[in-house]
């Protein structure tokens, strides 16, 4: 039976400063370094090979993956990285401090943006200078593909492609898989092949730098989770 792994990347630079990162690309801080290792010993540990890995783009998230695979010795392992598992984008929030933010904007209203299903955050304008338009690693992304803001149902609708086109072929196929990422793109996966509720997924917190490995049956039905 094949198994998924998700990891959600470690700590990085700005949860360390409590900021809206979404789309921005940030590094690691020590602690998500040594969590993302401690990640791929744990996988090594419970004997877990991989045949296929997926990542985003963003550096947090593929330095997440590189050093898991490292520490469990499979750094061989074929990887691919898409946007579509990108961080949830927070519009013109990213940048803020997150408690700053409550103040201005009173704690209710940033709690309505960062926890609904399908409230959307202040977007973020395509000519600002912040936006992923001017990045080039979007480059050949259509442009109104390119978020302005997102809400983690909008983040589900950009997820499932990815999973229908090359996850779950890969794991229809007896492959091992490993998808590191990010806490809202991974959160909009999990309720998808849960089937979580849209009121119940607002409380499913994904851990930084810990494996949560499924084992599935030959029609992708979960037959154990476990986190490590």
């Amino acid at each position: 039976m094949p198994k998924l792994v998700f990891i959600r990347h470690g700590q990085s630079e700005w949860n360390l400063k409590n900021l809206f990162t979404g789309w921005v690309d940030v590094n690691l801080s020590e602690q998500g370094e040594a969590e993302a290792k401690a990640a791929g010993k744990k996988l090594k540990e419970a004997g877990i090979e991989f045949d296929q890995a997926y990542t985003s783009v963003l550096t947090r998230a593929i330095k997440t993956l590189h050093f898991a695979l490292e520490e469990s010795d499979q750094l061989f392992v074929p990887e691919e990285k898409s946007w579509r598992l990108n961080e949830r984008h927070y519009g013109a929030l990213q940048g803020q401090n997150k408690a700053e933010a409550a103040e201005k904007f009173g704690e209710d209203q940033v709690h309505i943006w960062r926890r609904s299903y399908d409230v959307l955050p202040p977007l973020l304008s395509a000519d600002d200078e912040g936006s992923a338009a001017n990045d080039r690693r979007y480059a050949d992304l259509d442009p109104r593909a390119i978020p302005g803001g997102e809400n983690l149902k909008v983040t589900l609708e950009r997820v499932i492609p990815f999973w229908e086109d090359k996850i779950a072929p890969d794991l229809l196929a007896g492959k091992n898989v490993i998808v590191a990422a990010h806490g809202n793109s991974l959160r909009a996966l999990t309720k998808y092949i849960e089937q979580i509720s849209d009121e119940d997924i607002m409380d499913v917190e994904m851990a930084t730098g810990q494996p949560v490995v499924y084992t599935l049956d030959d029609k992708l039905n979960i037959v154990n989770k476990e986190k490590l």
